[in-house]
């Protein structure tokens, strides 16, 4: 169960740091060309903070529980992702784009997966 875990929080943290990044630096133009249309739809002062809660969550699944330092972070920034996925499916079901759904689903449920595996480890 230990190395599922593991390899969740790195393709999440690697997906998440992606996303973060992304929207730190692009244009709302740029946004809606990429296709990150829920964020295009967004103010942008409120996208380049959730920029920064992307980077820094990426952070939280990994360093906290690699180093053995506040290891209990980990399950929190997983926490935090999944609601960072819960405001991201309202926001797709305002603009009416329903597939990006299914994908904030998924990712809502593997965070939550990892936040569970990891509460109590």
């Amino acid at each position: 169960m230990n190395q599922i875990l593991w390899s969740l929080q790195v393709i999440l943290a690697l997906l998440f740091l992606g996303s973060g990044l992304a929207k730190s630096i692009m244009s709302k133009e740029r946004m809606l060309e990429s296709g990150q249309t829920g964020a295009a739809a967004m103010p942008l002062g409120f996208v380049r903070f959730i920029a920064i809660c992307e980077i820094l969550g990426a952070v939280g699944l990994i360093v906290p529980r690699a180093v053995g330092i506040h290891p209990e972070l980990t399950a929190f920034a997983a926490i935090g992702f999944a609601i960072i996925m819960a405001g991201a499916a309202v926001v797709h079901y305002r603009i009416h784009e329903f597939k990006p759904i299914a994908v904030n689903a998924v990712l809502f449920c593997l965070c939550i997966l990892v936040a569970y595996g990891r509460q109590g480890l």
